[in-house]
């Protein structure tokens, strides 16, 4: 139920880079927190993940990050300091989108707002967290019950909404005094309450642990053709030390699925239906095209051959982007 949104890199692409913060000048140390606080600020709040933010810093500091940081820039050069550390976050963010919830309190409040709803939560709260079905429960399992709602339900991480342990507190919501079911519904009212309020007045923006397949990066792969080439060499090479001679849709098959995120690719899973359907539509079309050759080459037919399956992947996520858990 909470607000998710798909963070793409557009948004920062209409960034005014004409700061008034940069009209006097600024070191490049002062730059990169300007920058990195519009961009997140243009992102609902977002904390740029470390490897987007180091991947920004090393563009605009051309890899000298310590001298750049000393450096003292007139308002041009910061502005176009500026704009460099934006474009290098939007192409990141192209490449790899990022997946956001939005918790503004809007989803608590829902709960709130209906009295049939919120007494169904409590009650189902309070029945998983009494384990031992002994219908009582210490005032301390409302953070467990916090927990357990998540995001999905619009409550923060304690790691990302710190205030939490002072609403807990503030409420008289810890310690081991036992509550029955309606004492306890009574108690997590106000505490929710209070969390929907302080969201309402300061959204938090929390990344979901899910990343999401369009065709940027394969595109890339197919445009590099020599980077491509060694890639696929090199995955023969330790293909053929298992296998000593496959067909050439077999051998594609088994390089696409083993080496499929180098390529741009979703990884297939069982799990994820979307992902396998993908993967089965365009290995059918493989076999069929396959005329008996046997050959498993790493010559130019082999290389064509695996660019036309490359490119109906394309094709496929073109109209159909697929998400895939991660451990972001």
């Amino acid at each position: 139920m909470s607000n998710v949104t798909i963070f793409d890199g557009e948004v920062l692409r209409s960034l005014d880079l004409n700061l008034p913060e940069l009209e006097h000048g600024v070191t490049g140390a002062q730059l990169l927190e300007i920058s990195e606080s519009k961009v997140s600020e243009s992102l609902s709040g977002l904390s740029l993940p470390p490897h987007l933010k180091q991947a920004a810093i090393s563009k605009v500091s051309a890899g000298d990050d310590v001298n750049f940081r000393r450096t003292e820039l007139n308002r041009q050069q910061a502005s176009e300091k500026f704009g460099v550390f934006v474009s290098a976050i939007a192409d990141a963010l192209r490449d790899t989108p990022i997946v956001v919830s939005i918790l503004d309190g809007s989803s608590l409040k829902l709960f709130l707002e209906d009295e049939d709803d919120f007494a169904m939560l409590a009650e189902n709260l309070f029945t998983d967290l009494d384990e031992e079905d002994k219908g009582k429960l210490c005032k301390s399992q409302i953070r467990k019950a916090l927990a357990h709602m998540g995001v999905e339900m619009g409550v923060p991480p304690l790691s990302e909404f710190p205030i939490l342990d002072d609403i807990i507190k503030k409420h008289d919501a810890d310690g081991d005094e036992e509550l029955g079911q309606a004492q306890f519904a009574e108690l997590l009212q106000p505490v929710l309450q209070e969390i929907a309020n302080v969201l309402h007045q300061k959204p938090i923006t929390i990344i979901q642990n899910v990343e999401i397949f369009t065709t940027s990066r394969l595109r890339k792969v197919l445009a590099d053709e020599k980077t491509l080439k060694c890639l696929v060499e090199k995955m023969v090479v330790e293909e053929s030390k298992e296998k000593d001679k496959q067909g050439q849709a077999d051998l594609i098959k088994s390089l696409i699925i083993k080496n499929g995120e180098e390529l741009g690719l979703p990884p297939l899973s069982s799990e994820n239906e979307s992902v396998a359907l993908i993967y089965d539509n365009v290995f059918a079309q493989l076999h069929n095209k396959e005329k008996g050759t046997g050959d498993a080459s790493t010559g130019d037919g082999f290389m064509d051959a695996l660019k036309d399956v490359l490119k109906k992947f394309e094709e496929l996520l073109e109209t159909t982007p697929v998400y895939s858990a991660t451990n972001l």
